[in-house]
This record gives C-alpha cells, structure tokens and sequence, in this order.
C-alpha cells in the first residue's frame, strides 16, 4: 500500500514559504556553525539560493517522489560551482541539516489539517536523497576537477618549456593552487617507461621535500618545475 505525500494545497504554501524558510535557515547556520559566520558575504549569498533552491527542489519531489532530486541543475545550479570547491563535503552535509531542521520546525505554518506527520516523513526521505545526491555530486566534481587541473598543468609546463610571456600564465599557475614566487627549479629527463604513474611517483616526492610541484610531459622529456624549496 502506498502512502498518500502532502496535499498541492499543501506543496503550494511550501513553496511560497521556500524564501522566507531559506532566510531563517542561513539565520540558524550563522548562530550554529562557526565556519559559516566566516565566509565571505558571496558564499554566504549562494548558500541562501542553494538552500531555497533545495526547498523547491523538495516539493518538486513530493509530487514525484520516484524521481531522484536533481542537485546538478535544481539546487547546486542556483550558484557558481566555486561553491563546491569553497565548502567541503562535510559543512554541505551540515548545511542541509540545518535546512532541514529549519524546515521540520515551521511545518505548522505551510502544512494542512493532519498533514504534519505526511509532510514530516517527506521531508525524512527527500533530506536522504539528498545526501546520497550530494555526495555524488562531489565526486563527479572532484573527478572533472581532476580532469581540468591534469589538462591546465599541461597547458602551463607547455608554455614554460616554450618560454611564452603569457599574461595568463600567472593566473593559470594560481588556479593549480601555486604559490611560490621563488626560488623555482626546473628538471628535465627522459620519463620512466618503467614507473606505473610516473607524475603521482614525482609528486610524492616534492611533497615529501615539502615542495610545490608541476609535471608535464614534452616530447619525451619529463618536466618538473619545484617551488618554495
């Protein structure tokens, strides 16, 4: 037997509330969560489109509960995907707690007669749809990100190797996390067919010389430029 999910009167006031409840949801983050107060005015600004975002997001699934919330385009595609990379899994985790506490508060005031109950199990099961969407957003995340920093470092040991005045390349080099202005040393040798994954093999090593490092391949010649040593 299947259990009837809120009323669309219901869903209705829920989503006319989704602003006011996003509102008071970043009002009890910042008295709950430390590291929220120190964000920067931006992020904080995403946070709230995100969390009202996510509460559209949860009457659309109320009204088809069979469909997984789409985190990608729905909630996480209200802000600029910096987001991702500012806020770790772990706080994002804490963050849709509390929205989701915010919301299990203030049932009284969008729910109708003996909808509580309803509307509450919703909320349960739609908050851990999210948190397995979540974390595979992240991943999917770390993997492209992946992917573009292994590309923008190719692109970066390739100008060096050219010897190109890009004004870019700073920028490049900053994005890839370097911070080092000097003194800088460059390597260059013959790779090692013999070495499975040759790059993380160097990095290893420059973080064991607490270094910072990038590796490019030109021609056949292995590239590695160390920093801060």
């Amino acid at each position: 037997m299947t259990t009837a999910g809120p009323s669309e009167a219901t869903l209705r006031r829920l989503e006319r509330a989704s602003g006011s409840l996003a509102t008071q949801a970043v009002a009890r983050m910042d008295d709950t969560l430390p590291w929220f107060r120190a964000m920067p005015a931006d992020q904080r600004s995403w946070v709230t489109l995100v969390a009202q975002a996510g509460i559209a997001s949860l009457v659309e699934w109320c009204r088809h509960p069979g469909r997984p919330p789409r985190l990608t385009g729905e909630v996480f595609g209200a802000a600029p995907r910096e987001l991702v990379r500012a806020v770790p899994l772990k706080q994002t985790v804490d963050l849709i707690k509390v929205t989701v506490e915010v919301v299990e508060d203030r049932l009284s005031q969008v729910v109708g007669p003996g909808e509580a109950d309803v509307l509450r199990l919703a909320v349960l099961q739609y908050s851990r749809e999210v948190a397995f969407a979540t974390a595979h957003v992240y991943a999917s995340y770390a993997e492209s990100r992946g992917a573009w920093d292994a590309r923008l470092e190719a692109l970066v040991v390739d100008a060096l190797v050219r010897g190109e005045r890009s004004e870019e390349l700073p920028g490049r080099t900053a994005a890839l996390g370097w911070a080092t202005t000097a003194p800088v040393l460059v390597l260059v040798g013959r790779t090692a067919p013999d070495v499975d994954d040759l790059h993380s093999a160097v990095r290893r090593a420059a973080r064991s010389l607490r270094a910072e490092v990038l590796v490019g391949v030109h021609a056949d010649q292995l590239v590695v430029v160390l920093g801060g040593l």
